[in-house]
């Protein structure tokens, strides 16, 4: 559900922009909205379930993802749109380190852990394929408002799967939220975003432009400096000193920008200059989809033992 959301609006988007009478320039942040909270939030998201425990977690984040997808098929606005897609998001950094660490501590045979994490990772590309395909028939068939309020009843199932199935222990004690992180790390990934999309319009040397640039680079760096100085520290330095965490962060990081980036412009191009319907430009992004899940389940699985 968390991965859906990433991509079941793309294809929506055309509409979603006559519907709510969006300008150009706003229309990414039905995506950036999303991202940009999930992304912020999520190194915080996994001390909540630290603290409160994982069990607990997860519930409290399937409650808030599907009230706030309820929130965002029901938007009259843009503003209102925004912001349920950025609730989806923060109630997503919740979601998803507590399902990962739920995950872990249910598999610790090396063997099973590994196939595990293959259907994890299935489900993650098939995550992505299914929102392609599933926001252009509902697009197409439904309305845009129904890519959204499909997670409600996703949700209420995964809750009763949960109350019934999970087990796990209750929160450490002596963990500590680092807030002052979080707000440095999401302060800095919104500056260097929202300036990024206010260049499309006023050009890449505008003052608003720089002086966003500015002040995301500076809470970011402060943001590291913070975090070597810091009792509890939402990310530890020696996390991403580490040679082999760091190249996999960065492989991540990439292979997302690429994705996001590919899935906002392609949308445009297959509906608006090549004539697509929604559904038909949902099957043109499956060879991709199709690819990670094979990637996931064939490849992923059997060299996670090894490596």
């Amino acid at each position: 559900m968390v991965i859906l959301d990433g991509t079941i609006v793309n294809i929506a988007l055309p509409s979603v922009q006559d519907g709510l009478g969006m300008s150009d320039a706003s229309r990414q942040w039905v995506i950036t909205a999303y991202s940009l909270a999930f992304g912020g939030l999520l190194l915080l998201g996994g001390r909540i379930a630290d603290l409160v425990g994982r069990k607990r977690t997860f519930l409290i984040g399937l409650v808030g993802f599907a009230a706030a997808s309820a929130l965002g098929g029901a938007a009259d606005g843009p503003g209102t749109l925004f912001a349920a897609r950025a609730l989806q998001g923060a109630c997503a950094a919740v979601l998803a380190p507590s399902a990962l660490s739920l995950l872990t501590t249910a598999f610790t045979d090396p063997a099973e852990r590994g196939r595990a994490f293959g259907v994890y990772g299935a489900l993650a590309g098939g995550g992505s394929a299914i929102g392609l395909l599933v926001g252009g028939l509902l697009t197409e068939y439904a309305t845009w408002r129904w890519c959204l309020y499909v997670n409600v009843p996703i949700a209420l199932t995964a809750l009763g799967g949960a109350l019934a199935l999970l087990k796990d222990s209750p929160g450490r004690r002596g963990v500590r939220l680092d807030v002052p992180g979080a707000l440095l790390a999401s302060g800095g990934l919104v500056a260097i975003v929202y300036g990024s999309s206010k260049a499309e319009s006023a050009g890449w040397a505008h003052p608003l432009v720089l002086t966003l640039f500015a002040v995301g680079v500076a809470l970011l760096a402060v943001f590291v400096w913070w975090q070597s100085r810091a009792k509890h520290p939402m990310l530890p330095l020696h996390i991403v000193r580490d040679r082999t965490r760091a190249a996999a962060l960065a492989t991540m990081g990439l292979a997302t920008v690429a994705m996001f980036g590919a899935f906002l412009f392609l949308t445009y191009y297959l509906q608006t200059i090549l004539d697509y319907s929604p559904v038909r430009t949902g099957l043109a992004f499956l060879p991709m989809s199709v690819t990670i899940v094979i990637g996931a389940t064939q490849i992923a699985a059997r060299l996670l033992t090894r490596t």
